[in-house]
């Protein structure tokens, strides 16, 4: 229901178009004194008056005027105020050091093959990989959101190798750590004014997934492996994963860039409340 009295934290924001041509806002938010979760619809009219910047994942708002409407489930928003204004993301400072120790962890590999095609493709995408959010939602979702969970993966993929050195190669493990959610530069734009994040337009006539494009990218280019990791590294096909890890007799690489992966969306920041948190 409605609390026209609470703040609310605003969780994710788009805006689509109606049956008639028009756009419609659509917003999630949680109810920052039962964390209750409520959904809302906002017409074209209230888009066009307020400001884009209100709407930015982690934001508190107030909802000034709205009605719930029991069949829907929805809220009809009207007007409404900012509270508090998240945090952007990772300053320019913290995105060029992260992006700066990923090719310096690059210049290590022994596979001079490997080494050399990695740094040529973060290279040629260096800009669009320091502002990239790794997700709408999920997690990591703002500015420079995608080079830290980069970041995060390749610690944790060195830590992994250490314990399994015998099975495992160390740079394809990591290299796969760094580079699969490459994909995400082309799949996500984020407005680096507002902060809002949105599927990039066009990217899906061409590729289903980021998993498919880095997946096509490694093994059109020979690294079979690696290749492999990045479609299973989603874990299930019903998560968008290439490679369900639920298949028999698949070789323990497969693995293991699905559980890096998944350990720094859970245990890192998560989403810009925990990085403006400190969590």
């Amino acid at each position: 229901m409605l609390d026209l009295k609470a703040i609310y934290e605003i969780i994710i924001y788009s805006v689509g178009d109606t049956k008639a041509g028009t756009k419609m806002g659509k917003l999630q938010v949680r109810n920052l004194n039962n964390n209750s979760i409520l959904n809302c619809i906002m017409w074209e009219e209230t888009i066009n008056r307020l400001n884009e910047k209100i709407f930015r994942s982690g934001n508190k708002i107030q909802i000034l005027q709205g009605s719930f409407s029991e069949k829907y489930n929805n809220c009809l928003v009207s007007d409404v105020k900012l509270v508090e204004e998240a945090k952007f993301g990772l300053s320019e400072q913290e995105r060029n050091e992260l992006f700066s120790r990923i090719c310096n962890r690059i210049t290590q590999f022994k596979d001079e093959k490997l080494r050399d095609f990695i740094t040529d493709l973060i290279s040629k995408n260096e800009e669009k990989f320091k502002i990239s959010p790794a997700a709408k939602l999920m997690h990591h979702n703002y500015l420079g959101g995608l080079l830290e969970h980069s970041f995060e993966c390749m610690n944790i993929a060195d830590k992994v190798v250490d314990i399994f050195e015998k099975k495992l190669n160390r740079d394809e493990v990591v290299a796969a750590a760094i580079i699969h959610d490459l994909g995400k530069i082309f799949e996500y734009e984020i407005n680096t004014d507002s902060g809002i994040i949105d599927y990039t337009q066009g990217f899906y006539e061409t590729w289903i997934s980021h998993s498919q494009w880095g997946f096509t990218t490694f093994i059109t280019s020979g690294f079979t492996r690696i290749a492999k990791m990045i479609a299973a590294h989603h874990g299930r096909s019903d998560w968008g994963s290439i490679i369900d890890l639920g298949q028999k007799d698949l070789e323990p690489y497969v693995y293991v860039l699905h559980h890096i992966d998944d350990l720094s969306a859970k245990f890192g920041k998560t989403t810009v409340t925990d990085l403006q948190n400190g969590d």
